[in-house]
């Protein structure tokens, strides 16, 4: 499937203004979806990384995160960090390679708790930055993404961010803003690889 072509479908058939929770990995990759969204959608941001360590990492990536949802003018949603939660879902996972198995649990876990916040706040839609990165698996994001939205009732945004030069857009736009860059997806094994 299209996904990029789907979502243009989706916000071209828009007459009203909808609420969109937008799950971010990081301030960089969101850098350019905002930027692509903000003219349809109110945006919420929800920083909600377990996978990321160490904290120290965590909290500088949140940070930038904040800073560029301060330039940008969008609401923040912020919640309480649980590497545990990650650990628990990749145990057994862990020799897995970048874009397995445990990846897909990361996405799940992120997703699942985006929808839900997305569902008990009231929001139209839910979606996520980590399409725009081309280390992520697009098709496996979306096909979740539309799993959590049958769940959930609640609609979810199909993309792929990286599409139209999203990807490097965002790199322009650290750049220009001055945003940390981290050199690994977040977790531990990531770091390894």
């Amino acid at each position: 499937m299209n996904y990029d072509k789907k979502m243009i479908e989706i916000i071209e058939s828009l007459d009203y203004r909808p609420k969109l929770l937008l799950h971010s990995c990081c301030a960089p990759c969101s850098s350019s979806v905002i930027e692509r969204l903000k003219d349809y959608f109110d945006i919420t941001v929800l920083y909600y990384n377990p996978n990321i360590e160490p904290l120290e990492e965590y909290e500088k990536r949140k940070k930038e995160q904040i800073k560029l949802l301060n330039i940008y003018g969008i609401n923040y949603m912020d919640c309480s960090y649980d590497n545990n939660l990650f650990h628990e879902i990749s145990k057994g996972l862990e020799d897995v390679p970048e874009k397995g198995i445990r990846c897909h649990k990361c996405y799940r876990l992120r997703l699942q708790y985006t929808a839900k916040k997305a569902s008990l706040n009231n929001f139209d839609y839910f979606s996520t930055t980590l399409t725009v990165s081309p280390y992520k698996l697009s098709n496996v994001i979306n096909e979740i993404g539309l799993d959590l939205e049958k769940e959930y009732n609640i609609k979810y945004l199909v993309n792929d961010f990286k599409k139209q030069n999203g990807y490097k857009r965002s790199i322009e736009l650290s750049n220009k803003y001055n945003l940390y860059r981290q050199n690994y997806c977040g977790c531990i094994y990531s770091k390894k690889m």
